[in-house]
């Protein structure tokens, strides 16, 4: 398979120039992912979320493969054309997904720029999928607006569930839809333990100051939106069929 060269790469936009910060947390950021074997190749990246059964995330993608399906149902429903925004769209499988379903013109957003050249290079012929770098709170969107924002295993990485919440809720047209997938919201006391927890994973792997990048959110904040839950992993009839995938989805209306 031949993959385009970086420099003609025709679906990929740089905001402006990339923070220090952004910059150094990038760089431990990959460095982590590359420890915990999460870096795919080109041809491993357009097989997700599908991977071989000795792939020691196998079971992880199971979960999120489960969850895709879920979403481009939901968002297929809808029958009609779909503007689409994910945020935090990392090396941009589940934007590519999500572009497959007829009619939809996806917009994947990240800080990471590794990740992202990886998505603009292997998704490069997909005229329906366009990548930026950058940073939603920075004003890089201006006056875009969407019928849909995802948020799937990203939102954690915003420090408040409340603020992030507000301000995508304006880049949504009327009747417009923010979904959290892919996440775990804590109840009151839940946090303080997961952040232990991640503080010591990170201290592990010789990164500790990693902890400080990553939120753990209390779902008693959505109270203020108009909100629902779309799928409970801990519903009695997911706990009956042993469809507790662990991970919350939820959507958020304006």
């Amino acid at each position: 398979m031949h993959l385009p060269d970086s420099s003609i790469l025709t679906n990929i936009r740089v905001h402006g120039h990339a923070r220090l910060g952004d910059m150094l947390f990038e760089k431990k950021y990959i460095t982590i992912r590359s420890l915990e074997n999460r870096l795919c190749t080109d041809d491993d990246l357009l097989k997700l979320p599908d991977l071989p059964t000795d792939h020691p995330h196998y079971r992880e993608w199971q979960i999120r493969k489960r969850s895709a399906r879920r979403l481009v149902r939901y968002l297929t429903a809808v029958r009609k054309p779909l503007d689409i925004l994910e945020i935090g769209c990392g090396n941009g499988w589940l934007s590519h997904q999500l572009a497959e379903i007829p009619g939809t013109r996806v917009t994947g957003l990240d800080i990471n720029f590794t990740e992202l050249q990886q998505a603009a290079r292997v998704f490069n012929d997909d005229p329906n999928l366009t990548f930026i770098q950058g940073d939603i709170r920075s004003g890089i969107l201006a006056d875009q607006v969407y019928d849909f924002i995802i948020f799937a295993d990203s939102i954690q990485y915003f420090p408040s569930l409340k603020k992030i919440i507000h301000l995508t809720l304006s880049y949504l047209k009327p009747g417009g839809e923010i979904h959290i997938t892919d996440t775990r919201l804590y109840k009151t006391g839940e946090g303080e333990t997961a952040k232990r927890h991640t503080l010591a994973y990170y201290t592990s792997l010789g990164y500790p100051e990693m902890a400080d990048f990553l939120f753990h959110h209390n779902s008693h904040d959505l109270r203020s939106f108009h909100y629902r839950l779309l799928y409970n992993p801990k519903a009695f009839g997911n706990r009956l069929l042993r469809k507790r995938d662990g991970l919350d989805w939820v959507r958020i209306s304006n």
